[in-house]
């Protein structure tokens, strides 16, 4: 699902329940690209023109936003639709059919999904990975509603009884992360919930509808004082791997290369820093 919404910088949309999807349109109309060459996306003056889908993992949403921000001074006339969702539902989208010019993907595993379907740009991938550019990395950390009132310590709390705990869904790149923790601790806990991406997590913590739920740093820092975020030792075990790929069926290679450029460039690689996504 998709609607247009009025661009905003650095605010997370509201999330609420078991939304999977967020949509955002940035229209971007300010003044001045430079060194671009005439061809696909570009009128006669060498300007980047069109417009451009990016398909993104949830937790990406607050930095492409940011980055948006650079991307409009550099290129006018070009329109950026971002959807962010949970990397598998974008990668079976993708796989079905949906326009998409860029792929984000909070794993490596949800990537080689779709370079077996759709594949990626033939002359991109010749120069920058056959699966992708591993552009972030990000780390699970245990979020817990202000003053921990379950009294959450460690990963070992979440098997207590009586703890509600919330999940991501198996399937997505932060349940597969999870899983991963789990084993490597030996522990067996059952959620009350599992959601359909991170951000869903994220918002059972800050409603205060479970007393813990495991997110990505990213997410514990870009949510405040709304929740606390506990560091564990068995996520090391479970870091995930961010791809970023120009799809094959991308209908303007130019733009799309664009904005992978504008997430790799060291102003596009400082607002991940900020948002505490670690160096590949």
């Amino acid at each position: 699902m998709r609607e247009s919404v009025p661009h905003r910088t650095g605010h997370r949309p509201p999330a609420s329940g078991l939304a999977a999807v967020a949509a955002l349109c940035v229209v971007l109309t300010a003044c001045g690209a430079e060194d671009t060459e005439p061809g696909d996306g570009a009128d006669s003056a060498g300007a980047l023109t069109g417009e451009l889908t990016v398909f993104a993992a949830a937790s990406l949403t607050d930095v492409f936003t940011e980055i948006a921000e650079d991307f409009r001074d550099r290129h006018p006339d070009v329109e950026v639709t971002f959807n962010f969702a949970g990397s598998s539902e974008l990668a079976q989208q993708i796989n079905s059919g949906a326009p998409a010019d860029v792929f984000a993907a909070a794993n490596t595993a949800t990537m080689e999904q779709v370079v077996a379907g759709e594949g990626l740009d033939a002359d991109w991938a010749a120069e920058h990975g056959e699966d992708g550019l591993v552009f972030v990395t990000n780390t699970l950390r245990i979020a817990v509603p202000p003053d921990n009132p379950a009294g959450i310590e460690n990963l070992a709390d979440l098997a207590d009884d009586g703890v509600q705990v919330a999940f991501c869904a198996e399937e997505v790149p932060c349940g597969a992360a999870t899983t991963a923790a789990l084993d490597a601790s030996g522990l067996d806990v059952t959620p009350v919930t599992y959601e359909e991406d991170v951000r869903a997590v994220l918002t059972k913590v800050e409603l205060g509808e479970v007393d813990a739920g495991l997110v990505y740093s990213t997410d514990v820092i870009s949510s405040g004082d709304r929740v606390e975020g506990l560091e564990f030792p068995e996520a090391e075990e479970a870091v995930n791997d961010y791809p970023i790929g120009v799809l094959s069926s991308s209908g303007d290679s130019a733009l799309a290369s664009a904005w992978v450029e504008a997430v790799t460039s060291d102003e596009g690689a400082a607002v991940l820093r900020d948002a505490g996504f670690g160096t590949p």
